[in-house]
């Protein structure tokens, strides 16, 4: 089984161009499932290894069962489709006879609303940030490209200074599965990234080989998604600001702001790279609020 899943692994990276962090999910998913099999017992050869060919779905259902004591529906979700795909791999490549996952329903997901900012907290947030050195002027460049064009965490510490073009007012984004985008900024966002690349190079020792990242932590390397949410929690907290948001929740505040000024939710699809529309149409929820509270407000008979 160890061998198959590695398989699995290679040909989600190299064919389907997975992200490194869906990667690291399924094969964390998956080892956990053959762990319970061996634990268990559960369809094991004579030398005590799980034989891929002897899991059915009563094995599958009893997996799930174990799983669903004390997880999420969204973390139960994840792990049944990397399952699911492992299981439709196999099959596709002539490993196993039938997927004893076939008849199995993913459960439905909640669809919490996105947590955001209002407009007032966003000018608190901005404009509350004092530079007093280099790390303040890149934390101000980083909140401001946040909000400005509602890239992931992931995409942010991502970008490169080849990925701006600084008369056009533009990023270019690497975003999920490696999916290139276009994603426009305004022009507070890129004038603090203006002023922020004026010290770039002069206050970091910069360790990066062949690459050009935009944003460093103080060692001067890349940073990461970690140390990007802990200092979006600092200003957050300094700005007086109730509540917990997460870099996502920029994100969120950004599709938002520009829903409710107007803007097409096509062209809000495109910018934050969603595959589907359904997954911005959870935004017209909010707008929806918004229409209901204005029009109770407003309307004689309401």
């Amino acid at each position: 089984m160890d061998d198959l899943i590695q398989k699995y692994i290679d040909y989600l990276r190299e064919e389907r161009n997975v992200s490194p962090h869906t990667l690291r999910n399924y094969l964390s998913d998956l080892h956990q499932f053959q762990q319970f099999l061996r634990a268990s017992e559960f369809c094991l050869d004579e030398t005590g290894e799980v034989d891929a060919h002897k899991i059915d779905i009563h094995v599958a259902r009893a997996y799930l069962a174990w799983l669903s004591k004390d997880r999420k529906k969204s973390s139960m979700g994840r792990k049944l489709a990397a399952m699911k795909g492992f299981f439709r791999y196999l099959l596709a490549t002539g490993r196993v006879v039938k997927d004893p996952l076939l008849l199995i329903q993913t459960p439905k997901q909640e669809k919490p609303l996105p947590s955001f900012l209002s407009i007032d907290d966003v000018f608190q947030l901005l404009g509350g940030i004092k530079i007093k050195g280099p790390l303040d002027s890149r934390d101000r460049a980083m909140l401001e490209v946040f909000y400005s064009s509602g890239i992931r965490a992931s995409e942010l510490v991502g970008l490169n200074w080849g990925d701006i073009d600084f008369q056009l007012g533009i990023i270019r984004v690497i975003g999920k599965g490696s999916k290139e985008r276009i994603v426009p900024i305004g022009e507070v966002a890129m004038q603090a990234l203006q002023d922020y690349s004026l010290q770039h190079r002069e206050n970091w020792n910069l360790v990066c080989k062949g690459e050009n990242p935009v944003f460093l932590n103080r060692h001067g390397k890349r940073m990461t998604t970690r140390s990007v949410a802990r200092r979006v929690e600092k200003h957050l907290k300094a700005s007086g600001i109730a509540g917990h948001i997460a870099p996502h929740g920029l994100r969120h505040t950004f599709a938002t702001h520009l829903l409710n000024s107007g803007a097409d939710l096509r062209v809000i699809q495109e910018m934050l790279g969603h595959a589907s529309l359904s997954t911005t149409q959870r935004y017209t929820h909010l707008n929806l609020d918004q229409l209901t509270a204005v029009y109770d407000k407003a309307h004689p008979r309401a």
